[in-house]
């Protein structure tokens, strides 16, 4: 991995900052991390670069330097975002306010779904497998995020031992990379697999209908009692 080092601090540099926080710190920041996703999707950690990062938001190197310090930390905060994102929305699935086989049915339906409308996650997620994992395990917040989605997992499948739905000793572990393995591979290996098997992973609406009920029929058949 390459590192870019932290130019030092020249004068000019200074009045960057200020003119930022008065106009929309937050949107900058916001701006920046867009950038870098489609950086990072496109060359990884090591082939991206900072100054294509400020060409496409308009700013500098200094203010991408400001914000994140490193091109290291900005690679471990688009990571943060983008687990951010399914998390945060996991967490609004109301999964507690439904019966345990249509909390799971509505679990797996949206992993599907945003696994397949968000090609940018799965990508970095594979670039970030090839390092080993090394970025994520600097990030105690991609952790917390993703025992949170546990937890609420966990709570789904007890409520339903405790109905009679679902079979006794269910591991939300397991729930949940049974549920990932098949929509995260379906995004990450869709050119391969459609190209192979001659058909369209990415662009058949009806093979996504039918993929959809696949998992979700397959999840709710493990999990019944």
């Amino acid at each position: 991995m390459t590192t870019e080092l932290l130019e030092p601090a020249l004068e000019p540099a200074l009045e960057t900052p200020r003119k930022s926080r008065k106009n929309n710190p937050e949107k900058t920041r916001e701006d920046i991390l867009q950038a870098a996703i489609s950086e990072f999707v496109s060359y990884g950690l090591s082939g991206a670069r900072v100054d294509a990062i400020a060409e496409r938001t308009k700013t500098s190197k200094r203010m991408i330097y400001y914000y994140f310090g490193s091109k290291e930390q900005l690679y471990v905060e688009v990571l943060e975002k983008l687990y951010g994102d399914i998390r945060r929305t996991e967490g609004l699935l109301q999964l507690a306010e439904l019966e345990p086989r249509e909390a799971l049915a509505r679990l797996v339906e949206f992993t599907f779904d945003h696994h397949d409308r968000n090609v940018d996650f799965v990508r970095i997620v594979c670039i970030e497998n090839i390092h080993n994992g090394e970025n994520v395990k600097q990030s105690s917040t991609i952790r917390a995020m993703s025992h949170n989605v546990l937890q609420l997992l966990d709570e789904t499948l007890r409520r339903g031992e405790a109905s009679g739905a679902f079979r006794q000793g269910l591991q939300a572990l397991d729930v949940h990379l049974l549920i990932s393995s098949f929509c995260f591979y379906r995004v990450s290996n869709r050119h391969t697999f459609s190209h192979i098997f001659q058909i369209n992973l990415a662009d058949d609406d009806a093979l996504k209908v039918r993929h959809k009920q696949v998992i979700c029929e397959s999840v709710l058949r493990y999990l019944q009692a």
